[in-house]
């Protein structure tokens, strides 16, 4: 009995090496490769493949890994005010970890289907969701408009505004406020609106 508990907690143990070091590997360098990510992990290729069948499956398990943290965190931004106000705070909060994170999304987008990556920001999106649900109740936020395009729309100018400033065409700094220049812009309610 005593074996299979160990080979159990090996397993889980090899695991979390394996996630800890493609996360921190893919952030650096989305191109990294499974040796060089075996190798930080201190297993073996054949190792990694006995947990991560293909590069896709080890990189979706840490697109899934990174976006649960970083929900996590932005559980602690308060978005109970205005709006608006609201829509600031929640976009400089997660501005930080898309740009923190910008080459594990890079990597997944090599990887991943497009809806894939979409579908494992959904928890991330219902939060955006109900921050515009909010904003329409009180008259701030548009009504014209499906909110899945107002969600579409925060999801897609996040992720482009990261590729912008990846490639040099923004300032990562400056971001966050375009970003919510940008949408309190599309999102605002028109007089009688």
């Amino acid at each position: 009995m005593a074996a299979p508990r160990a080979q159990r907690a090996d397993a889980r143990r090899n695991i979390a090496a394996i996630l800890g070091a493609a996360t921190d590997g893919l952030a650096r360098d989305p191109e990294m490769s499974i040796a060089d990510i075996a190798a930080a992990a201190g297993v073996g290729r054949i190792t990694l493949y006995g947990h991560f069948k293909t590069r896709a499956d080890l990189v979706d398990a840490v697109l899934v890994r990174t976006v649960q943290q970083c929900d996590e965190i932005l559980d602690a931004t308060d978005t109970s005010g205005d709006p608006a106000g609201a829509l600031g705070l929640l976009v400089a909060s997660s501005w930080q970890l898309v740009h923190q994170f910008r080459n594990i999304l890079l990597a997944a987008q090599r990887e991943l289907p497009a809806e894939r990556i979409r579908g494992v920001h959904d928890r991330i999106l219902r939060r955006v969701q109900s921050l515009i649900e909010r904003g329409q109740r009180a008259g701030t936020f548009r009504r014209d408009m499906p909110q899945q395009w107002l969600i579409t729309t925060t999801y897609s100018l996040m992720h482009a505004a990261a590729e912008d400033a990846a490639a040099g065409r923004l300032d990562a700094d400056d971001a966050a406020g375009l970003i919510t220049a940008t949408l309190l812009a599309a999102f605002t309610a028109h007089q009688g609106g």
